[in-house]
């Protein structure tokens, strides 16, 4: 059946932040903004106690409901006049690392060009909000460039569930049999991807041979031909 959309993830897919690895050093900043924020003095013992009990915030729910930002912010701080100041003040490090992929623009345009629907499918850090994401897509020039954006928080769900997913193709108005799912995570991409019928193709620059049960690139750009070989519009 012939491709009549491209969904893509967007962390270190469409725009580069950070990798898992690097995850502890930016949620003990995104904790140290908040506490500025909140004016607390500095108090290296406090900071301690704070990302340790973020730590056990850290983990996802079995059904992957999402654990919105406010509530674990509410749980490590306590209620405050500005839940949105600290919000802001959690993401800023987040934003602050973004790298927009050099391709992503000129991709997501040739695909539009030529007929193909596009959304961008993606989790945020702690179940941030959804609105913060998309005000990030308009400071990169991306948000006007696809069909639909679906983030977790908008579902409830984050992937690898299959309601975001479901939601985009919703939007698009494509059927998954008709949809490519671009992204850089076996777990939530792949996976994800599958399990709602999709097919998935993951990116790693790194990759030399595909793998048998999903289709792997190694450039954003190789999006274009391979939308062209499955029978696309491009």
């Amino acid at each position: 059946m012939a491709t009549r959309a491209v969904l893509f993830d967007l962390g270190n897919t469409l725009v580069g932040y950070y990798t898992s690895a690097q995850f502890p050093g930016v949620l003990r900043q995104c904790l140290r903004e908040c506490t500025e924020a909140l004016g607390l003095p500095e108090d290296s013992a406090r900071h301690r106690d704070t990302y340790d009990r973020a730590l056990l915030l850290n983990r996802e729910q079995p059904d992957y409901a999402v654990r919105p930002l406010t509530e674990r912010l509410e749980q490590l701080f306590g209620v405050v006049d500005s839940p949105d100041a600290l919000v802001a003040a959690f993401l800023k490090p987040i934003f602050s690392m973004a790298r927009l992929e050099p391709h992503a623009i000129s991709v997501l345009e040739t695909l539009r060009a030529t007929g193909i629907k596009t959304a961008i499918v993606s989790n945020t850090p702690w179940g941030s909000p959804a609105e913060a994401w998309r005000e990030e897509l308009r400071r990169h020039r991306l948000l006007d460039k696809v069909d639909a954006t679906v983030f977790c928080m908008d579902v409830g769900r984050r992937k690898p569930h299959r309601a975001p997913f479901e939601r985009a193709l919703s939007l698009v108005g494509v059927g998954p049999a008709e949809a490519l799912f671009v992204g850089d995570d076996p777990r939530w991409d792949v996976v994800g991807a599958q399990g709602a019928g999709l097919q998935p193709v993951l990116l790693d620059p790194s990759s030399r041979d595909g793998v048998a049960d999903h289709l792997t690139i190694r450039d954003l750009r190789d999006v274009i031909a391979l939308v062209h070989t499955m029978g696309g519009a491009v």
